[in-house]
C-alpha cells in the first residue's frame, strides 16, 4: 500500500507541477506532509532534507553569489567576458557555456551555478537582454560539467566505488573525460541551436529592477553636485560648542547642514577615525569638524568668513552622500498626505523622521534653492537624505510618503562599495578549499559566507538573510526525502530490476539503453546522487549476470544521472535558476526532453566506444 501511495504522491507532484497553478514550493511541501499523513515517511525522515548538507551548502551560496553582486565583483567579470567576446550575443553565449563546464570541471556544479548566476545576471542587465535566454543553458552546462573529470560529480565518485566494492579498478581522475568533451560539444551545440525557440521569451523582472534610477541618477537629475559643499570648523571659530537650532543657518544663509564629519578620539594619532553623524538641531559644533553644506556657493562663502571657518576651493565629490551608513532616497507624496499646501518648515520632516529634505522634483522642474518656504503639491516628489535606518523606517510610513525603489538595497551596494577586490578572494578561497578538500564542500561555503559578511561585502546578518531565495530552499529540502521514500518502499528496485529483466532478451545494449532510461528518467525527481546511489548496484549485478565487463553499464548510470534537464527539481542547479529566470515547470520540459533525447542517442553510441563490453 505505502508503494501505491508513493508512485500516487510522486505522479500528482509532477502533475501540479506541470500545471503551475500552485507555487512548486507550496506543491513540494503539500507532498511531503502527503508522505507523512499516509504513513510513507516517520516525521524525522521525512524533515532530514532541511539538515541535508545540499541545502546548507545552497543558502551559503546565495550569500556567496550576493557579497559577489552586491561588491560590483559580477559586474566587473561580465564587462570582462563581454569585452571577449566582442559584443556579440552569439559568441557571449558560446563562451559563458565553455566557462561554466571549465570551471564545473573542479568543482560542485551547484557552486558553479551560484558563482555564475550573479555574473550572467549582470551581463544581461548591461547588454539589456533577458537573462532568462542564459539562465536554463547555466544550469544544463552545469550538469554536464560533472562528466569532465572524476571529481566534477558525486555519481562518478559512486560508480568508481562500486567498482571497488565488486573487486575492480577504480575509475581513474581523466577516464570519463573523453565522454564529458562530447557530451559538453553536444550539449552546447544542442542549446546554441534552440536557444532562440525553445528557451522562453519575455521580459524578466531582473530587467525590470535595472530600470530603477541609481544613486548617481538622482544625484544628476536633482543637480546635487553644483550645490554641495563643505567647510571645517577652525579651532578660533565662534560657532565651536554651539548648537546647530542656536545657529539659525537656514533662515540666515538659506543652507542647510546635511552631516558632519569627525575624528573620534586624538586627532594626533597615527591612525585617527574619522565618522559622520547626521546634522540635527541638537547637534554640537566641535573644533576640526567638517560640515557637509547644500546650497549656492555664494551663500557658503559667505556663512565661512562670518563664523570664521575654512572653506576647500574644491567642492565634495557628490559620493559623499552616500557611504555604507547614510544615503539618499526619493519619496512620493501621497493623494492623502498631511504634507500638501505645507511648506517644509511647516511640516518638521526633519524633526519627525530624523531627515534632510534637499531637493524636490515637480513635473520635471527640480528645485534646490529656498526650499523651506516652498509649498508642497501631490505629485511632488521630494529627495531625502540621513541614515539608511531612517530611510527604511520612512518607507514603512504609507500615509504622507512612499519611499521610491528600494533603500535598503543601495545601502547595501554603498557599503560593499570598492570591496570586489576583497570579494573576489573570498570566492578564490572559498574554490581552492572545495577543489583541494581541504574541508567538505559546505564548511568551504559557509567559510565563504561568513567571510562576506565579516568583510563588509554584506552590510549584516540581516542583509545576508534577506538573499536567501526561500522558494527554492524549501522545494529542494521537501523534494530530498522522495528518494528515501521510494527506496524505502521498494519501488526504485522493482522498475529498475523489471526493466533490466525485460531488456535482457536484447543483450549488452539492450540493457545499456534500459539501465540509461531509467536512470535519467528517476534522475528527474530525485538527486543525481541518490539515483547513482541506488543504480550503480544494479548496473553491476546486470553486466555480471550476462558475463560482460561493468564498465560502460556504471558509466552510462553516472553519465544519466546527470541527464537532469527535464525538471526544476532534478538538480538543485535547476532549483537555483527557476526563480532567478521567472521559470515555469513547463519551461524546463520544453527545452529539456528533447536535449535529453539527443544526448541519449549520443552517449549510447559513445560510451561503449570509450569502454567496450
Amino acid at each position: 500500500m505505502q508503494l501505491f501511495y508513493t508512485f500516487l504522491i510522486l505522479g500528482i507532484t509532477v502533475l501540479l507541477f506541470m500545471t503551475n497553478r500552485i507555487r512548486a514550493d507550496l506543491v513540494s511541501v503539500l507532498s511531503l506532509l502527503a508522505l507523512i499523513v499516509t504513513g510513507v515517511l516517520e516525521p524525522a525522515e521525512a524533515l532530514s532534507g532541511f539538515s541535508n548538507s545540499v541545502v546548507i551548502m545552497i543558502a551559503g551560496l546565495f550569500v556567496v553569489g550576493a557579497g559577489i553582486l552586491r561588491t560590483g565583483l559580477a559586474k566587473r567579470v561580465g564587462n570582462l567576458l563581454l569585452r571577449w567576446s566582442g559584443n556579440s550575443e552569439r559568441k557571449l553565449f558560446v563562451l559563458l557555456l565553455v566557462i561554466v563546464i571549465v570551471v564545473g570541471s573542479f568543482m560542485s556544479n551547484t557552486g558553479t551555478v551560484a558563482i555564475m548566476l550573479p555574473i550572467v545576471i549582470s551581463i544581461a542587465v548591461s547588454i539589456k537582454t533577458d537573462p532568462s535566454k542564459y539562465l536554463i543553458p547555466l544550469s544544463y552546462a552545469a550538469s554536464l560539467s560533472g562528466l569532465m573529470t572524476l571529481i566534477a560529480s558525486p555519481p562518478n565518485l559512486i560508480v568508481s566505488q562500486t567498482l571497488v566494492d565488486y573487486g575492480y579498478e577504480r575509475l581513474q581522475f581523466l577516464d570519463i573525460t573523453p565522454i564529458g568533451v562530447i557530451a559538453a560539444i553536444t550539449g552546447i551545440s544542442f542549446l546554441y541551436l534552440s536557444r532562440n525557440f525553445l528557451l522562453p521569451k519575455g521580459k524578466n523582472k531582473q530587467q525590470d529592477n535595472s530600470s530603477q534610477v541609481s544613486i548617481k541618477e538622482l544625484i544628476e537629475n536633482y543637480r546635487l553636485k553644483g550645490n554641495l559643499h563643505f567647510v571645517q570648523v577652525l579651532d578660533h571659530s565662534p560657532i565651536t560648542a554651539m548648537k546647530l537650532s542656536d545657529l539659525k543657518i537656514p533662515a540666515k544663509y538659506n543652507l542647510c547642514i546635511l552631516k558632519i564629519a569627525r575624528k573620534a578620539g586624538d586627532a594626533r594619532s597615527i591612525l585617527p577615525i574619522t565618522y559622520q553623524e547626521m546634522a540635527g538641531p541638537n547637534s554640537v559644533i566641535q573644533a576640526k569638524d567638517i560640515l557637509f553644506i547644500q546650497g549656492p556657493r555664494s551663500q557658503v562663502e559667505k556663512m565661512a568668513e562670518d563664523f570664521q571657518l575654512l572653506l576647500d576651493v574644491e567642492m565634495t565629490n557628490s559620493d559623499e552622500l552616500v557611504t555604507g551608513k547614510m544615503g539618499i532616497a526619493e519619496v512620493l507624496l501621497t493623494p492623502y498626505s498631511s504634507f500638501i499646501n505645507k511648506t517644509i518648515n511647516e511640516i518638521n520632516f526633519r524633526e519627525k523622521f530624523n531627515l534632510n529634505i534637499i531637493g524636490i522634483n515637480r513635473k520635471g522642474t527640480y528645485i534646490s534653492k529656498n526650499m523651506s518656504q516652498v509649498q508642497l503639491r501631490f505629485g511632488d516628489a521630494l529627495l531625502v537624505q540621513g541614515a539608511w535606518e531612517d530611510i527604511d523606517r520612512l518607507s514603512k510610513e504609507t500615509k504622507d510618503v512612499v519611499v521610491v525603489g528600494q533603500p535598503m538595497e543601495h545601502a547595501s551596494m554603498a557599503s560593499a562599495s570598492g570591496k570586489a577586490p576583497i570579494a573576489g578572494l573570498i570566492l578564490l578561497l572559498m574554490v581552492g578549499f572545495m577543489i583541494f578538500e581541504v574541508f567538505p564542500a559546505v564548511i568551504s561555503v559557509l567559510i565563504g559566507a561568513i567571510l562576506m559578511i565579516i568583510t563588509g561585502c554584506l552590510r549584516n546578518m540581516d542583509d545576508a538573510y534577506s538573499q536567501l531565495n526561500w522558494e527554492s530552499i524549501v522545494l529542494i529540502a521537501c523534494m530530498l526525502p522522495f528518494a528515501t521514500a521510494l527506496e524505502k518502499t521498494g519501488g526504485m528496485a522493482i522498475l529498475s530490476e523489471g526493466l533490466v529483466h525485460l531488456l535482457g532478451g536484447f543483450g549488452p545494449y539492450g540493457i545499456l539503453i534500459g539501465i540509461f532510461i531509467i536512470t535519467m528518467v528517476f534522475g528527474q525527481f530525485i538527486s543525481n546522487t541518490a539515483t547513482a546511489v541506488l543504480f550503480a548496484p544494479i548496473a553491476m549485478e546486470a553486466a555480471i549476470n550476462i558475463g560482460v565487463s561493468p564498465y560502460p553499464f556504471v558509466i552510462a548510470v553516472a553519465v544519466a544521472a546527470s541527464m537532469a534537464f527535464a525538471t526544476p527539481v532534478a538538480s538543485p542547479t535547476n532549483a537555483l535558476v527557476m526563480t532567478a529566470g521567472s521559470y515555469k515547470f513547463g519551461d524546463f520540459v520544453k527545452i529539456g526532453i528533447p536535449m535529453m533525447i539527443v544526448m541519449f542517442i549520443i552517449m549510447i553510441i559513445v560510451i561503449p566506444l570509450f569502454f567496450p563490453f
